[in-house]
């Protein structure tokens, strides 16, 4: 599958939302953009993810996030506040379907993204075809925090490479890895 295909796969369940306890992952809303756009410009945010993206890409970007298929904001039931996103993305690597996520530094710490990616892995093992069905997660080796919540969340340890100049290592989430919902 190509990289441009994903998008339309996701786009025959999209859109979604989905409701966890204490957040709803919906689709990218306008109001949602300068939230979105401080975590493409947080230095702590990027750390792992190559440093803040540049201006011009930026503007790129907010122009194309609002309802992409496969983007959603992480939004807290009780106020309405957007405290991240996770995107979804079909084929993205070697046709199995990839998860992502940030969050603003402000909600680190608070358990949003564990039940974030949760949410969007059964969602996607659910929902989203693909080619194994399986999940998976990159994330740069240093990053121990994200390594954590993907280890919590049932995730194997199955590859390590570069990429980006940076050592990764890739993760695989499965229906039977996954722990039993609350």
């Amino acid at each position: 599958m190509s990289r441009g295909a994903p998008d339309a796969v996701v786009g025959v369940h999209w859109p979604a939302s989905l409701t966890t306890a204490r957040l709803v992952l919906r689709p990218i809303e306008t109001s949602d953009v300068p939230a979105i756009s401080r975590l493409w410009t947080d230095p702590e945010v990027r750390r792992h993810l190559g440093g803040p993206v540049a201006e011009d890409e930026v503007r790129v970007r907010e122009q194309r996030c609002v309802a992409a298929p496969g983007a959603f904001s992480v939004v807290r039931r009780a106020d309405g506040v957007v405290v991240g996103l996770v995107t979804v993305q079909p084929g993205a690597r070697d046709g199995r379907t990839e998860v992502s996520y940030q969050l603003l530094p402000e909600y680190w710490g608070c358990g949003y993204a564990h039940e974030a990616v949760a949410a969007s892995v059964d969602w996607a093992l659910d929902e989203v075809p693909s080619v194994a069905a399986t999940v998976v997660a990159v994330t740069q080796e240093a990053n121990r925090r994200s390594r954590r919540l993907l280890e919590g969340l049932g995730a194997v340890l199955v590859d390590t490479f570069v990429e980006w100049g940076e050592q990764q290592v890739l993760y695989v989430l499965e229906r039977q890895s996954m722990p039993a919902a609350d």
